[in-house]
């Protein structure tokens, strides 16, 4: 690289950075988020699990309700249950998806215990990040009513409590309240080609 071209580059970054740092010294305020990770790509769970790890580094005790996947050894469940446990508490609700029990009312049933326990989390003062793995798809069934949700997190939920909603189809009501989504775009698969879930990327 030349001089001139170093230069020129550095001129730019040191632009860059002054509009940066500009823009951060307005950004002062701190508060409990919604988040909804949603779509059809993978990464949903892997991404709200990515956030439980961060919390257990900060110190920061955090809860996990798991719906819809019930039984199914997750390796998320495995290392937060016989690891850090002390960090993180781990709920199972689900007992699989609903084509596998065929039971409706078991599964609303379930998922009416698992946002039980998702509100006790929530409202614990310990308690700083609560991660509702696949709630969303207890809600795009109706197991759960939506609007009885929303105006939970919107009216109940600690002001400084962190919570993460995950699975497709989330509900636009709950877009609406969020502070944050992210949508996982499925553009490649291997699941369509004939590849079975694969240890350590998908459980």
């Amino acid at each position: 690289m030349s001089d001139e071209t170093a230069a020129r580059h550095n001129e730019k970054m040191r632009k860059i950075k002054a509009a940066r740092d500009r823009m951060m010294a307005t950004k002062t305020e701190e508060k409990g988020l919604i988040m909804v990770h949603t779509g059809s790509g993978k990464g949903k769970s892997s991404s709200g699990f990515g956030m439980v790890m961060r919390c257990i580094a900060h110190g920061m005790p955090a809860a996990v309700v798991q719906f819809i996947k019930g039984n199914w050894e997750t390796g998320e469940r495995m290392l937060l249950r016989n690891r850090f446990a002390d960090e993180v508490r781990f709920f199972v609700s689900g007992e699989g998806f609903t084509w596998e029990t065929q039971d409706r009312e078991r599964d609303v049933a379930a998922a009416q215990n698992g946002w039980k326990i998702a509100r006790e989390q929530i409202l614990d003062p310990e308690i700083q990040f609560v991660l509702l793995d696949e709630i969303n798809i207890a809600l795009r069934y109706d197991y759960l009513d939506i609007d009885e949700v929303v105006d939970f997190l919107l009216t109940k939920k600690p002001e400084m409590t962190h919570v993460c909603l995950t699975g497709r189809n989330a509900k636009p009501e709950l877009i609406e309240a969020a502070d944050l989504v992210t949508e996982m775009s499925l553009i490649k698969h291997p699941f369509r080609d004939g590849v079975k879930a694969q240890k350590g990327v998908e459980f």
